[in-house]
Order: structure tokens, then C-alpha cells, then sequence
């Protein structure tokens, strides 16, 4: 392998016009692709296997031409304080406005709430349902205008007006503005690590370009293989993130090799050859586990992570073969500005920050190895009374109409009236279906829990009903969890009287159901992926106790982030400093991303340290030398890496959406629990006490795992064939 990589670095360097060139021709390629493909499918959420999931298909199939997931928006209207709605001149305004409303062009309907029968029992408090003829997605900017002044001109009325539901839900996410934040940051930290405009520019030039090709590939072939238009989100933030890192990785290995005396066509081989090795193994594990999302079984999920791993393949390509190429270019750019104007590169044999902590761990290994598990241990505790959900419009701002039309039809209509249960009764095989849903409504109209069942909806063939059973606690309440499970398992008794199949649906069984999937498929998606990668980490490492102890580090520091973003987004300590205004059950797919995102990057941190260690032992370094020689050499670089990665993520709290905070909390947290815990203070004090028997492994099993020289031990022989290196060391300074 390094050998491999050492000569394609080098043919990088000398054919550096024809790589530039072939990359430019890439770019240009997909990008025309992207710009003749058709747009991006808006596709539905699915999860299959579930109940509800069964229960919506049904409906789709048995009422044929109805849009079950048509976009919708409720509108609250409430009497000022002291008046009812039914006052006349209020009941006018309502009037009038549910009128405004069903002016839309792509509107199927606005139900008027006096005719619906959609008046709290107080009189205070009155909702207007319209129902449009697309999805949320296919909406236009101008129905969503629309529907929004409609709403201000019925607030000139004196009454208090709101609007929630699909129809005003905000399309994609942060917009781009976490990208450029973390962009902005990686650049200061990167100009800090180098001392170079140079070098500090080359990573997050590729890095763009990666992204830009990976982007470009997905919109080419999004209308092919059905990719929806979030599908590229999770491949630009990780395409940004590890192609920053690994050509940091490789620019810094370069400096190394120059301070060593190297030329530059020689250093830059060395460069690939080396800390290129730990890229594509770090690479690996990073695709390892987006690849591994597919054990979900959540199809946007699983397409959500190939194309990431996608990106994440790009970026090593490019950390391989335009790095090299453009160093090429100017080789003594890179350098500091000492080394250009003084024409000597000195290497630098003193004690840094990195050696430092390394001793300081060698002498006293166990208390920070105490200290480093005691610590992350307390933090995972929380993830214990974790409570998994979907949280919804009372997740909001106050300051956002949704958040505010959810909590007055809560107040006006009861908590449970915001999260509905859909019941779909199959009355195919009963001989009178409408008595056979009669019975069904009237049977889980008296479950206790249920305030109220709405009129039973046939479809035209009549062997289908559907009504609505409104529960009496909040969507997001355990209660309400409790109470989904109490109506399914009354159904074999309430069918066996009917002759006739019922399935609950709704968003809130489907967040219910997406929560326990979830749940269910975490412990099998991190036994294939942990699995995996400590297999690709024997290899690598060719020790049984680096790999083990790399998984068991990594599990401690997702649990430790998750009960972080326990304490903060569920129990609600400390979430008024992030903006948080409304605490409640952890987004579903969090732990899942979690893991996925968080377990790819704590790889990549394994590797370039502790490849680095063990590249060190094998050239006969002592055990505690070589961990000393390892964060030498990479402890600033990893802790560049680290900051850079936290900055990314970190952007995404200061976004207003919850879930926007709660993911970028969640892994930021996550990487600055296991790049400066797990990885810079736990993973020395193991080795420390291991001493040799951390790189032991078993003759028979060394005898069976394939060579791969991950740490250049082959680069390090004399009879290593070299070509001419014509560049000058150094440019002549400049005056």
C-alpha cells in the first residue's frame, strides 16, 4: 500500500498538468450533467415494515385519487380577550377570511370551522382547515404568499390569527450559512496550524472542489436513481469536513518530509505514501459506516449515506492526487515564510505542546485514564432515560406563528388535539362494513385516553373507513405512546366481533413507530459497523488491542454525547444558552446519525494518531517513544482537524430550528469528547499501560491478515527506486 501510494505521489507531482487537468475535466463534466439533468424528485418519507407506514399504503391504495399527503395548513382564529368567535362580527371576519383562503390556485379546499363544527367549548378559540391539491414540496412561493396575507389582513379584524401545519414548513435547512461559518473558521485555524496562506488554502481548495463534484454527481443522477433533494445535505457537510482534513493531512506530512531534507518531488511521495496510507484506511471507516445506515431500513436514509460515503471517496481520490499535483506546482509555497526567505528548512527536534501532554500522560497514565472514563461515563448517564420522537411545531420559537397555533388550539382544544390518531378500519371481509366500523370507533372511542372519534370516512367501494381518535395528552407525551400500544393490542378481540382489520396512523403513530425501528436497528447497525472497522483496524494496525480499544473509546464518547444532548434538548438544563424554548423527546434518527457521522470521524482521528505510533514502534521505537513520537508529529494536525470539524457542526446551533441545534450539539459535542478525551488523553494512557502488548497479536492471525504497510516501513529501505527530482529545494528569496 504505502509503496503503491509513495509512486502515485510522485507521478502526481512530475505529470502535474495532466492530473489539474483530468480533475478540471471531471468537474466540468458533471457540472453539465447537473445543469441538463432534470430536477431533483421530492421523495416521500417511507419506512417500511411498520404499521402505520402499512396503514398510509392502504389509504393510498383504497382511496384512489386522494392526496393523503397533500399539503395542509390549520388556522387558528381567537376572540379577543372577553368575546367569543361566534360574535357576529367576529363569526364575519372568520367567514370572510376562510373565504380569502380558498382563493388559492392550489388550494382544494378551506373548510369553514362554523360548518365544521370546529369551535372550542368556550367559544374563544376556532380553526379553519385548507387543504391543498400538492404536497408541502410542490407548493409555490405564491400559495405560501397567499396563504400568509390572507392571515395578516384577518389579524386587522382584532382578532388573533395563527397558522401551522405542512403547507408553511420552511424548505432545506440552515441555507447554507452554518457552511460558510465553518468554512470561515476552518480557514483561521488552518492559518494558524501552517503559518501559510499557501498552505493553509490548498485543503480548503480541494475540499471545494471535492464538494463541487460530489454535489454535481448527485444532481446529475438524481432524477436516475431517485434521489430526493435533501439527499445531497449529509454529503456536502462530510465532503466539506473529511476533505479539509485529509489534505491537511497530507500538506502537513509534506512540511515533515521537507524539514528532513527531502526534495520536493521526494517528500511529496513520502507524503502520500505515509499519511496517505492513513487517509485511505480512515476513508474506509468513514464509508464503512455510511454504507452501514442501509441496516436501517429507511430508504432515504440508506441513499442519504451512499452518497455521503460517495463524497467521502472523492475526497480521498483527491487528497491522493490533486494534492500531490498542486504542490507540484509551487512546492515551496507551503512552507512558512521563515523557510522561504531563509532558503533552510530546519526540522524541528524540540519539545512542542504535543510531546509535552504526551509525557505528562506517560508519567501518570492510570489517573487520566481514570479521570477520561470517570468523566465520560457521568456524561452518558442521561443517555439512559433517553426518549426518542419527532419533535414537531411545539418545538418552535414562540416568536414563529406555528408555535404559537400550536399552543392555542392546545389550550383551546386540549394537548392531544395537535397529534390526532388516524384509525384505518379494512372492512373487506365483514358483512356490514359500516357496522363493522361503528363498532370499531365506538370500541376505541371508550379506550380510556380518548377524548374524542371523529365521523367515520368511506371510500367509494365502502370497504374502507377511516376516522380520526383524538387523544388526551400531547403527541410527544409517553401517555400517548402507552396509548397507541393499548389500542393495537385490542384489536384481535375487536376484530374477531367485526370481521373487520383496523391499523393506526397518523403522525404521531408514525413518529412512535419511527422511534422503536430506530431503536430496534441501533444495536445491529453498530455490531456490523464496529465490526467491520475493527477488522479493516487489524489490518492496519496488526494488533488486537488497538482496534478493541478504538471501538470501546468511540462507544463512550457517542453515549457521552448523547446524554449531553439529553441533559440540554430533553430535561432542558442549560438550553435557554442555546436558544432552546421548548425541551421534549430526542429526534429519532439523532442516535443514528450520531453514530454514523461521529464513528467515521473518531476513525479518522484513530488512524492518523495511532498509525503515526505505530509507524514509530515499527521502526524501533520503544513503546513510550513512539507515543511520544506520534503526538509529536500529530497532535497539532489532529487538534486542527478536530477544531475544524467542531466549528462545522457548531454552526448549525445557532440555527432557530430545534432539530437543527440538536444535530449540530450533538455531533460537535461528539467530537470534542473523543478527538480531546478518548483520543488525546485516553488512547495514550492505554498504550502507556499496555507498554508492547498493545501491538501484540496472535502468529496465526498475523499470518492470515494481509500486509497492507500502512506505516511505510518498505519506504524507509535504500534500495527504494527514485526518479530525478529536477525542483529546487528552495526558491530563491525575494527581496
Amino acid at each position: 500500500m504505502a509503496t503503491f501510494l509513495y509512486r502515485l505521489g510522485r507521478l502526481a507531482f512530475r505529470r502535474r498538468w495532466y492530473v489539474a487537468l483530468v480533475w478540471a475535466a471531471v468537474l466540468a463534466a458533471v457540472g453539465l450533467g447537473a445543469l441538463r439533468a432534470p430536477g431533483a424528485v421530492d421523495e416521500e418519507f417511507s419506512m417500511p415494515g411498520i404499521e402505520s407506514q402499512k396503514a398510509f399504503d392502504l389509504m393510498e391504495q383504497r382511496f384512489p385519487g386522494a392526496t393523503a399527503d397533500s399539503a395542509t395548513a390549520r388556522v387558528v382564529f381567537i376572540a379577543p380577550g372577553g368575546e367569543k368567535v361566534t360574535a357576529a362580527g367576529n363569526r364575519k371576519a372568520v367567514e370572510k377570511a376562510v373565504a380569502g383562503l380558498g382563493d388559492g390556485t392550489q388550494v382544494a379546499n378551506a373548510v369553514d370551522p362554523f360548518a365544521a363544527k370546529t369551535v372550542s367549548k368556550d367559544g374563544t378559540t376556532a380553526f379553519a382547515t385548507v387543504t391543498y391539491k400538492v404536497g408541502a414540496a410542490d407548493l409555490t412561493d405564491a400559495s405560501r404568499s397567499h396563504l400568509e396575507r390572507t392571515v395578516d389582513q384577518a389579524r386587522d379584524s382584532g382578532l388573533t390569527v395563527e397558522a401551522g401545519g405542512t403547507a408553511l414548513a420552511a424548505e432545506g435547512g440552515p441555507g447554507g450559512m452554518a457552511e460558510v461559518i465553518g468554512v470561515a473558521i476552518a480557514a483561521v485555524v488552518l492559518l494558524i496550524t501552517f503559518c501559510s496562506l499557501a498552505a493553509a488554502g490548498l485543503p480548503l481548495l480541494t475540499a471545494v472542489i471535492g464538494v463541487g463534484v460530489s454535489m454535481a454527481t448527485i444532481l446529475a443522477l438524481s432524477s436516475a436513481l431517485g434521489l430526493s433533494t435533501t439527499t445531497g445535505t449529509l454529503a456536502m457537510m462530510l465532503g466539506l469536513a473529511v476533505g479539509i482534513d485529509y489534505a491537511l493531512f497530507v500538506v502537513s506530512r509534506y512540511r515533515e518530509e521537507r524539514a528532513k531534507g527531502r526534495t520536493p518531488q521526494e517528500a511529496t511521495g513520502m507524503a502520500v505514501g505515509t499519511a496517505g496510507s492513513a487517509v485511505v484506511f480512515a476513508g474506509l471507516t468513514v464509508v464503512i459506516a455510511l454504507a452501514g445506515l442501509a441496516v436501517v431500513g429507511i430508504p432515504m436514509l440508506t441513499k442519504m449515506g451512499l452518497a455521503a460515503a460517495g463524497a467521502v471517496v472523492v475526497a480521498v481520490l483527491i487528497a491522493l492526487t490533486l494534492v500531490p499535483a498542486l504542490l507540484g506546482f509551487r512546492p515551496n509555497a507551503v512552507l512558512t515564510r521563515k523557510a522561504r526567505k531563509s532558503g533552510r528548512i530546519e526540522e524541528n527536534a524540540k519539545a512542542n505542546a504535543g510531546t509535552r501532554w504526551a509525557r505528562f500522560v506517560l508519567r501518570r497514565p492510570l489517573p487520566v485514564l481514570l479521570l477520561g472514563v470517570v468523566g465520560l461515563g457521568a456524561l452518558a448517564l442521561p443517555a439512559a432515560d433517553l426518549q426518542l420522537g419527532m419533535p414537531g411545531d411545539e418545538a418552535k420559537p414562540v416568536s414563529t406563528t406555528e408555535r404559537r397555533a400550536y399552543d392555542a388550539l392546545a389550550e383551546g382544544f386540549g394537548p392531544g388535539f395537535n397529534g390526532p390518531l388516524t384509525i384505518v378500519v379494512d372492512a373487506k371481509g365483514a358483512a356490514d362494513p359500516k357496522a363493522a366500523a361503528g363498532t370499531i370507533a365506538k370500541e376505541i372511542g371508550g379506550t380510556k385516553g380518548i377524548v374524542s372519534v371523529s365521523p367515520a370516512r368511506f371510500n367509494e367501494a365502502g370497504d374502507t373507513a377511516v376516522f380520526s381518535a383524538v387523544p388526551a395528552t400531547a403527541p410527544t407525551d409517553e401517555k400517548t405512546k402507552n396509548l397507541v400500544t393499548t389500542i393495537r393490542d385490542e384489536r384481535p378481540g375487536i376484530e374477531s366481533g367485526t370481521g373487520a382489520s383496523y391499523e393506526v396512523t397518523g403522525t404521531t403513530a408514525m413518529n412512535i413507530d419511527i422511534a422503536e425501528k430506530v431503536q430496534d436497528a441501533l444495536i445491529p447497525y453498530l455490531v456490523v459497523v464496529v465490526g467491520l472497522a475493527i477488522v479493516l483496524l487489524l489490518v492496519v494496525f496488526r494488533s488486537l488491542l488497538v482496534p478493541l480499544k478504538a471501538a470501546l473509546g468511540f462507544l463512550l464518547s457517542v453515549l457521552a454525547s448523547l446524554g449531553a444532548v439529553v441533559v440540554v434538548f430533553q430535561q432542558g438544563h442549560g438550553a435557554e444558552l442555546l436558544g432552546v424554548e421548548q425541551t421534549g423527546p430526542i429526534m429519532s434518527l439523532m442516535p443514528i446519525f450520531l453514530v454514523g457521522i461521529v464513528f467515521g470521524l473518531a476513525m479518522d482521528y484513530e488512524v492518523f494518531l495511532v498509525s503515526r505510533m505505530r509507524e514509530a514502534y515499527v521502526h524501533g521505537e520503544s513503546p513510550s517513544q513512539a507515543i511520544t513520537s506520534g503526538f509529536h508529529h500529530s497532535a497539532r494536525v489532529v487538534v486542527a482537524a478536530a477544531l475544524i470539524m467542531i466549528a462545522v457542526f457548531a454552526g448549525f446551533i445557532g440555527e432557530s430550528d430545534s432539530m437543527i441545534k440538536m444535530i449540530g450539539f450533538g455531533l460537535a459535542s461528539a467530537v470534542l469528547f473523543d478527538a480531546f478525551v478518548v483520543r488525546m488523553a485516553i488512547v495514550p494512557a492505554v498504550l502507556a499501560l499496555l507498554g508492547d502488548k498493545a501491538w501484540w497479536l496472535p502468529k496465526w492471525l498475523d499470518r492470515a491478515l494481509p500486509r497492507v504497510d500502512v506505516e511505510g516501513e518498505a519506504l524507509s529501505r535504500p534500495e527504494r527506486e527514485q526518479a530525478p527530482d529536477t525542483t529546487p529545494d528552495l526558491e530563491p528569496a525575494r527581496t
